[in-house]
This record gives C-alpha cells, sequence and structure tokens, in this order.
C-alpha cells in the first residue's frame, strides 16, 4: 500500500485503507500508517468497529510516534466459512484514538469484498421404506452457503419402475436456511405374491440456474443420496399355506366328517322314537307303573279328580281344574300356570311404608323372577322379604329399573307373604318435570303358582 497525504491537523494521524478482498474460510491483510504531525509524542490506540470487527484484528493495536514520525500497522481479517458472513460489500471501520488529543479521534471507513461459497448439506430419511405400492420419504436441505440459492430436486433409478414426486418441486433458501421436502415414490404394478422386491434409487439435491465456478476446496460434485424401496407383496406365503389348510379342512368336511355325523344323528332320532315296552311285573311301590300319579280313570282329568295313571316317560297330565298339570317332584306340588303379581308402593317424604301379597291357602308360589322400578328417582330405601326371609335392600337412589332372576326358584308356602317396605327419604322427580308429593315404587313378582295336592 502506498499511503496518502497525511492530515495536518494537530494530534490528527494520517490514515489510508484500501479496500480489500477476501473469501471466507481465508486470511486477507492489509496495512494502514499512521503518522504523527503534532509538536508532541503521541499514543495511538486502534480499534476495528463495523461488522468485520468480529473478525479482524489490528497488529499492533496501540503505537506510539514522535512528532514527525509514522508506523504501519497490519489489519488481519478472517471471515469464517459461515452462512453468518454473506458474500457482497461490508464496510470496515478503524477509529485511531489519540491518548493527549481524545478530541481528535478519527474512524476511517473502507470496504471489504467478501467472495460467494456455495454448500448444501441434505438428509434423507428413512432410507428404507415398505409398502404395497408407494412409499413417503423426508428430505431435509440446509443452505450451508453465503448466498441464498434455488435448490432443484433430481431422483435417479436403474430403470423405469418408479414414479417420482417432489413436494415442492423446488424451494428457494437464504443463508443458514433449512427446509423439508416431501418425497412420493410409487411403483406401476403390485406384486401379488413371491417374496419382497428392493428397488435401489438416488437423490440429489443441486442449486439450480447460473452457479459460480466452484474454488479448489469446494467439492465440485456431491455423492448423491442413497435409498430403497421394499415392495411387499398383496399376499404372503403363510396366507397362502394357510388358505390351502382351510380349503382341505372344507373338502374333508364336506368328504367325511358330514355324512358321518347325519348318518349318526339319524340312527339316534329313529332309536329315540321307537316305543319301549314295560317289562312285565315291574311297578311302583303303591302297585302302579312306574310313571304314573295317583288318581283314578284315564286320560285327562276333570273337575277336581286327580291325574290318571298313564303317561310316558313318568309325566301325566291332567290335574286340579282341568288345568293339565301334575305332580312335579313327589313332594305332593302339583305344578301350576304361570303367575304374575305387582306391589305398588306409595309413601311420603320421611314415612316407611310396606307393600304386601299373600300366597293363597293350598298353593306354593314359586319365585323365579323379580322386576323392581323406580320410574321417579325417588331416594330412599327398599327392603323385599319372602316370608321369613330378607332377599335384598336397595338404595333408591342407586336405580330405575331392576330385575333379578333366580335358576332355582324360591318357594313360598301358603299364607307366606312377598313384603315390599320402602322408607322414603326424598321423593324424585318424573318425566313431568315437577317434583313429586311422594315416593312411588313397583315391584312385581314372577313365578309359578302351583296348587299342593290334599
Amino acid at each position: 500500500m502506498t499511503p496518502s497525504a497525511a492530515s495536518s491537523s494537530p494530534g490528527a494521524p494520517g490514515l489510508d485503507i484500501p479496500e480489500v478482498t477476501v473469501a471466507p474460510g481465508d486470511i486477507a491483510t492489509t496495512t494502514v500508517t499512521v503518522r504523527n504531525d503534532s509538536d508532541i509524542v503521541e499514543a495511538y490506540s486502534l480499534e476495528i468497529v463495523g461488522d468485520c470487527a468480529a473478525w479482524t484484528t489490528v497488529e499492533p493495536a496501540r503505537v506510539s510516534l514522535y512528532p514527525g514520525t509514522s508506523e504501519t500497522v497490519t489489519l488481519r481479517l478472517e471471515p469464517p466459512r459461515s452462512p453468518e458472513v454473506r458474500a457482497g460489500e461490508v464496510p470496515l471501520g478503524v477509529r485511531v484514538l489519540p491518548a493527549e488529543h481524545p478530541e481528535s479521534v478519527r474512524v476511517l471507513e473502507t470496504t471489504v469484498r467478501i467472495g460467494a461459497f456455495h454448500e448444501l448439506h441434505s438428509e434423507l430419511a428413512p432410507r428404507r421404506r415398505r409398502g404395497w405400492l408407494r412409499g413417503r420419504y423426508r428430505l431435509a436441505v440446509r443452505n450451508q452457503g453465503n448466498t441464498p440459492v434455488r435448490v432443484g430436486f433430481t431422483p435417479g433409478q436403474a430403470g423405469e419402475e418408479l414414479a417420482f414426486a417432489f413436494t415442492p418441486a423446488q424451494q428457494p433458501l437464504e443463508p443458514g436456511e433449512s427446509a423439508e421436502i416431501g418425497l412420493r415414490v410409487r411403483t406401476g404394478k403390485p406384486v401379488w405374491f413371491g417374496a419382497p422386491v428392493v428397488w435401489p434409487f438416488t437423490v440429489d439435491a443441486a442449486e439450480t440456474g447460473e452457479q459460480d465456478a466452484p474454488r479448489p476446496d469446494e467439492p465440485a460434485v456431491r455423492a448423491p443420496l442413497d435409498a430403497e424401496f421394499v415392495q411387499i407383496p398383496i399376499f404372503p406365503k403363510w396366507l397362502l399355506a394357510l388358505l390351502a389348510a382351510l380349503l382341505a379342512l372344507l373338502l374333508a368336511w364336506f368328504m367325511l366328517v358330514r355324512p358321518a355325523v347325519r348318518s349318526a344323528a339319524k340312527e339316534a332320532a329313529t332309536e329315540a322314537v321307537q316305543p319301549r315296552p314295560t317289562p312285565a311285573g315291574e311297578q311302583g311301590g303303591d302297585g302302579q307303573a312306574p310313571g304314573t300319579t295317583p288318581g283314578t280313570g284315564t286320560g285327562a282329568g276333570t273337575g277336581k279328580g286327580t291325574a290318571p295313571g298313564t303317561g310316558s316317560g313318568g309325566q301325566g297330565t291332567g290335574g286340579e281344574g282341568g288345568d293339565g298339570t301334575s305332580t312335579d317332584d313327589g313332594t305332593g306340588v302339583l305344578g301350576g300356570p304361570q303367575s304374575s303379581q305387582t306391589i305398588d308402593v306409595q309413601s311420603a317424604g320421611g314415612e316407611t311404608k310396606p307393600g304386601t301379597y299373600q300366597v293363597p291357602k293350598g298353593s306354593v308360589f314359586r319365585v323365579t323372577d323379580l322386576v323392581v322400578a323406580n320410574f321417579q328417582g325417588d331416594e330412599g330405601l327398599m327392603t323385599i322379604t319372602f316370608g321369613d326371609r330378607k332377599i335384598t335392600t336397595i338404595a333408591l337412589e342407586t336405580f330405575r329399573n331392576q330385575d333379578y332372576h333366580w335358576v332355582t326358584p324360591i318357594k313360598i308356602p301358603e299364607n307366606d307373604t312377598v313384603t315390599v317396605e320402602v322408607t322414603c327419604e326424598k321423593p324424585g322427580t318424573p318425566a313431568t318435570g315437577r317434583q313429586a308429593q311422594g315416593c312411588h315404587e313397583v315391584v312385581n313378582v314372577s313365578g309359578v303358582l302351583s296348587r299342593t295336592a290334599r
């Protein structure tokens, strides 16, 4: 550098900085000549200001000069290879501060031309995808250079079996900016049976448009990204084996098992309908043949006579009042019709009130079903008792409708009662929307009402 003419003001040094061109990752130097035109010894402190201050140094940073003398200072520029250092012209300032005359501080500015570099970083995930016809991938691209670029994508495959679609097809990126691109890979036709088919392919991300010639330390060609699409068959091997086994079982059923089952069922039905004669002299304990019930006459009984002693399988017909019933288990209780009784209990708030049903004299009530209705949503307590046996105690607020069933009927003898005792704590609100004046519960008891033999 050839120094320019120095300033003639007292305490002001003579400065001159030429323009500098530097590439990110490289080192460039320039010099500044500081001359003392004052009549006293002066010390000068030099400091870099502006956008270049982070990566520019002054050597030495402080000089002392006698009147009329000068010294050359070196500026060392080391911009990092980073997207943060944008390509283009950047101002550079050097502030010179005299120690004796601080009011004469000066800032000299110049321009630093930062060169451009290009660097793309790309990743493809996942590298291997499985599917019947298509697979989806994610391509992450980052501009590691210091200039804006527009990135395009190029797929590669040995054949023409795959179709590729990028979303978007091109992506503009500022320095340091990243983007995620969607990639969809599709095959032309499915694989119905057999082993999976592996389709390898490549994806290359590159800048589009005009590009500068690469620097010697920049790779001219980047290796494309490798990936695979594994096309799986529609019907796997194990499914074919399973279908074959099912077909074999169906053939075996229709040809072997089904005819044998039908033949055995036909023989069993024929044997069941054939009559079996009663051996001579074989009678019950009361001098009658097995399967008969005490009584007189034959056929269906009429009036209040008892059932006849004839019948098959130990079951007779007929009964009291001609209802067609008979003694069921030798306990003296005759069968009877299905019966249903309803107990309706209405009580005021804070009142405990019972409701009963009494089994008629000369009868037995076999209870099989019990339905409880709390249609108003009352709150309180309900206790159900069969004779002296307490069946259950229920909180009214826990149900609206509830039912109980017994496989073995509960027998209630004559003159015993089915008692429903309700303690009303708070009447509920029925469907009308107005709160009721009192509690109202309904219990339905179902079973067989049989008369006892006399």
